[in-house]
């Protein structure tokens, strides 16, 4: 059955709503089109993969829905509000409440131990460090890591660092989660212990998760694939209606 929105959408809180969003980059005397019109609501408790070729606009839609950067022309809506009409004080709120980013490089503090960087984000929104540390526990231990809590990034593995970086972008508590390829620094196994994580905070925690990735096996996780080309939506589909896809993925990178 092919992808139907307005049937997928009944009875579904939007979360993003991205209006014919645009992105324009100038290098020399030429035009960049990152992004040339995108409309996508993305709706509470979905986990929705966005997926297309190197230089299709994924991440340069990541980073609009993040509130990194802002579009040359449409709007971005989160929550029912419009980040193009927040100042940079309140931008910088909503990200630090609202958003929690997980990344390909992980982006930890290198002279940081793993509880600190998890606590970073609660310090800025002016949590007690009491409480903070005992939140940070927390979550170190529902990402497997609490015997670690101890440890710097380089004494961790890639898949240590990057299960400190999830449990880092759930500090605040995010009513969204961003992750930009979040495997791909990752050996397969690896990369299945992540999938098998965030697939668990968003079926037992109900984060909302937009991951842009390259990972065919992220597939097997998500509720909606969303490919980019050429900076618009190509196609939507549903994870359910790819079952024979996901199997062959799953066999073949075993």
């Amino acid at each position: 059955m092919p992808f139907d929105a307005k049937t997928y959408a009944t009875d579904k809180e939007v979360v993003v709503r991205a209006v014919g969003v645009q992105k324009h980059f100038t290098r020399g005397t030429e035009t960049v089109k990152a992004l040339r019109g995108i409309d996508l609501c993305i709706y509470r408790g979905e986990y929705v993969c966005v997926m297309g070729p190197s230089g299709s606009g994924k991440s340069t839609f990541f980073n609009m829905v993040g509130g990194l950067d802002s579009p040359t022309s449409g709007r971005v809506f989160m929550d029912a509000v419009d980040m193009a009409q927040l100042n940079a004080n309140e931008l910088a709120f909503l990200r630090c409440r609202k958003v929690g980013y997980v990344f390909q490089s992980y982006n930890l503090n290198s002279v940081m131990t793993a509880l600190d960087n998890v606590t970073l984000p609660m310090v800025f929104a002016g949590k007690h460090s009491d409480d903070a540390r005992e939140r940070g526990m927390q979550l170190l231990e529902r990402v497997g890591l609490g015997e670690r809590w101890n440890h710097r990034p380089k004494e961790m593995s890639g898949g240590q660092q990057q299960r400190v970086a999830i449990a880092r972008s759930l500090a605040n508590a995010p009513s969204l989660l961003l992750c930009d390829e979040p495997t791909a620094n990752l050996d397969i196994k690896t990369g299945k212990e992540i999938h098998h994580l965030l697939d668990t905070l968003n079926k037992e925690d109900g984060v909302t998760i937009i991951c842009a990735t390259h990972d065919y096996n992220m597939l097997a996780v998500c509720d909606r694939i969303v490919w980019i080309a050429d900076g618009n939506v190509d196609r939507i589909e549903l994870s359910e209606d790819l079952e024979i896809t996901k199997a062959s993925l799953g066999e073949e990178h075993e």
